[in-house]
């Protein structure tokens, strides 16, 4: 497969290259800053609302807010040019890869995209993630960048699998939810040798580039264009489902939906496993996370953390519902807490819950309880 990267001119190199430069010094520098200067302010911080006038209020206030807006545009320019410069190559290349290989590949033409999913261009990328086949080339590269490149190989992504994910001996399907263009997919095949590995989502972009890269790495994975709301999965089928950085993207109706159809997907004794974002108990920290939403073109960032999806896995009969900081330097899934960052990061955090597992009575064994690990 084409690695758009290593197709770049020095120009292009040293355009992304800056970029990245400049989102790392906002978020070490430019931030440290900003909290030093609320806390030398002496204004309290009891929550977020408390802390959002006087936050707004400091000098380099302005220059914080201004700066993740303007180089997330940058970002989404300069990786968007450099994907369309190569099209006709990258078309070309799509088009060679078979839609059944080692893999698959199945779009359906009649799925409906939700109306919450295409009115924005989400991330601030133009035409969103769904619109053409480059989007998902484009999101990619641009995705990189957005992680400060310590996503590089999709470590988050092996560090949820490998430490959120539960052991499964003999599990014969796991479902990734929302997979994008199969990051968050593709280290499933490791974790679950054996299992047939489902990918969803709605995006045929994405799911192209990544049945292509699946292809390419020889992974056996089944990628389908399909809702999470309602997937077409046969009734507890499957041992884990998963999904990361979805939740957030979708409004709390659809939150809602999407736990009740992993409650039907999941056998008795069945895990779901979603990578997500809480607010950390930081008021200062939250509101900038809060006002990322904003200038990240978000609109349903704040309708996570103002829906209780513990309580929605309760309504839909699943037990031991948590949600645990995960840590995506090295630790990954960490119940000990985000300890103390003096940079700014995204707020990371595990969602886990079991469907209940049956005694031989039928009915269903409840062990765990609801609750949050901070």
């Amino acid at each position: 497969m084409i690695d758009i990267e290593s197709r770049l001119t020095l120009d292009e190199r040293s355009a992304i290259d800056f970029v990245l430069a400049l989102r790392k010094r906002w978020a070490d520098t430019v931030y440290p800053a900003l909290t030093a200067e609320f806390e030398a302010s002496g204004a309290p911080a009891g929550s977020v609302a408390e802390v959002e006038g006087p936050l707004h209020a400091l000098p380099v206030y302005p220059w914080f807010s201004h700066l993740e807006r303007a180089q997330q545009k940058m970002l989404w320019r300069l990786a968007g040019d450099s994907v369309v410069r190569r099209r006709d190559e990258l078309l070309h290349e799509l088009e060679q890869v078979p839609l059944q290989g080692v893999g698959s590949l199945e779009l359906d033409e009649d799925v409906r995209l939700p109306g919450w999913y295409t009115d924005y261009d989400i991330h601030v990328q133009p035409g969103s993630f769904f619109s053409d086949d480059m989007s998902a080339y484009v999101y990619e590269m641009g995705a990189r960048v957005v992680m400060l490149r310590d996503n590089d190989g999709y470590k988050f992504h092996r560090l949820f699998a490998e430490t959120a994910c539960p052991e499964l001996p003999g599990a014969t399907r796991v479902v990734d939810v929302g997979c994008g263009f199969g990051k968050s997919t593709r280290p499933l095949v490791g974790r679950y040798p054996g299992a047939e590995v489902v990918g969803l989502d709605l995006a045929a972009p994405g799911l192209r580039l990544a049945h292509a890269e699946a292809e390419d790495e020889q992974l056996a994975i089944a990628y389908r264009q399909a809702d999470a709301q309602d997937t077409g999965l046969e009734t507890a089928s499957c041992d884990l489902v998963t999904g990361t950085m979805v939740l957030h993207e979708m409004p709390g109706e659809a939150i809602e939906q999407v736990v009740a159809e992993a409650a039907r997907l999941l056998k008795p004794g069945g895990a779901l496993r979603f990578l997500e974002f809480q607010l950390t108990g930081d008021p200062v920290r939250d509101a900038t996370v809060h006002e990322h939403a904003e200038r990240n073109n978000e609109p349903y960032f704040r309708a996570l953390f103002a829906t209780d999806v513990l309580a929605a896995c309760q309504r839909h009969g699943l037990v031991g519902a948590s949600w645990t900081p995960f840590d995506e330097r090295a630790e990954g899934l960490r119940p000990a807490g985000w300890g103390t960052r003096a940079e700014w990061h995204f707020p990371w955090a595990v969602l886990s819950a079991t469907k209940p597992a049956q005694d031989p009575a039928g009915s269903a064994w409840v062990a765990g309880s609801s609750e949050v690990t901070t």
